[in-house]
């Protein structure tokens, strides 16, 4: 079975991520196979994408059993999220369960994201030992200002999809009886718009938001790297895994 299925009913491209036993973590071969669905570009029929999870997590981030069998380099989750960013249809994510970390991302890369008052959306990086790429908070930084990115970053707490809604980083919010009828208003909406003006729209607000990425931040990456590859990174997913508090040493 495929950790990432897709299929295209008329005007809509659904993708959903498929290891609920999992809670859908992010492992190398599923980023791949996002990645792929969204560099497959679209029929002249389609209009929107919709990316959604299996079972009763959204996303809970990047596979830390992979990550820590892989600790050097990048993880793909850059490239699999620049794919969507720049995918010329809107995307939007229905999140009926925690989005955290990676999964935190992938619904925040999505253009509109309709969720559960059931939710919980959080970067907690910080907690396992990590930190994000220039990439990944650019996105953060973009959406929610320094001082929520901060929060969201330093502390690393999961926050309610409604605290989310307050903040101004997803676009719906939904009792969870509501969700599916809430995001089907959202996606005929797009369905019935022009789509040479949505595509004109999403590829005119996206290059303008790319303006951050001509920064030099090779020094930020090398600390990023120094965090991922140091023995606290290494006891972070360790003791994430094993279910027990860390114990960091600055190293």
């Amino acid at each position: 079975m495929a950790s990432v299925e897709w299929k295209v009913e008329g005007a809509v491209r659904t993708v959903l991520l498929n290891r609920p036993e999992k809670r859908n973590a992010l492992d190398g071969e599923t980023m791949k196979q996002l990645q792929a669905v969204f560099e497959t570009p679209p029929a002249a029929s389609e209009r929107v994408a919709v990316v959604r999870g299996a079972g009763p997590v959204f996303c809970a981030g990047l596979d830390l059993k992979w990550r820590r069998g892989n600790p050097q380099g990048e993880s793909g989750i850059e490239h699999m999220l620049h794919a969507i960013e720049i995918y010329p249809l809107p995307v939007v994510g229905i999140v009926h369960g925690d989005a955290i970390a990676g999964g935190n991302e992938l619904a925040l890369h999505c253009d509109l994201v309709v969720a559960s008052k059931a939710a919980r959306f959080g970067m907690s990086l910080a907690q396992v030992g990590l930190a994000p790429s220039w990439f990944l908070a650019k996105k953060l930084l973009e959406v929610a200002g320094p001082v929520i990115t901060k929060k969201i970053l330093l502390l690393g707490d999961p926050l309610p999809a409604e605290e989310f809604y307050k903040l101004g980083l997803i676009s719906h919010l939904a009792e969870p009886g509501e969700l599916e009828a809430t995001a089907q208003v959202v996606i005929q909406r797009l369905a019935d718009n022009a789509p040479l003006s949505l595509k004109a729209m999403k590829a005119l607000i996206t290059r303008e938001m790319q303006f951050r990425d001509s920064i030099p931040h090779e020094d930020i990456d090398l600390l990023v790297d120094k965090a991922r590859t140091s023995e606290d990174g290494q006891e972070g997913m360790r003791a994430r895994l094993e279910k027990r508090k860390p114990a960091f040493k600055g190293a």
